[in-house]
């Protein structure tokens, strides 16, 4: 026998992988679902600092958007109180004007504390 039937033989005779890397599911759920929400969401916290009026857009943290229901979590009852006033008078249909690739059926608000201080360490907002 020469050398590469002997490397065939060797071949065949290994126990094949039971492993198998995550790397290829992950890169397809991440280029399938996660980008296009992230870039959804990006389109839409800008539009929200375009349109939220700056003294309440401080008080203010985009959580989710899903099924057409944008939930914004408020840090108080006075803030969450003008918001809600501010969206029945008319700024939801500003962003729903704005935000044409996904219908935004309704804005949820929900009470909550949130970091004034972001992942990489900068200030979410200037005080």
């Amino acid at each position: 026998m020469d050398d590469a039937q002997l490397q065939t033989v060797w071949l065949q005779r290994q126990k094949p992988e039971r492993c198998s890397h995550l790397s290829a599911p992950l890169t397809m759920l991440m280029k399938q679902n996660l980008a296009k929400r992230v870039q959804r969401l990006g389109r839409l916290a800008s539009i929200w600092d375009q349109v939220v009026p700056e003294e309440l857009n401080r008080h203010t943290s985009i959580e989710s958007f899903n099924r057409g229901v944008l939930t914004v979590m408020v840090d108080s009852a006075p803030h969450r109180f003008q918001l809600n006033t501010m969206l029945q008078a008319g700024l939801l249909r500003q962003i729903q004007s704005l935000f044409k690739t996904g219908a935004i059926n309704k804005v949820r608000l929900i009470p909550g504390q949130f970091y004034s201080i972001d992942v990489s360490g900068t200030p979410r907002y200037t005080v």
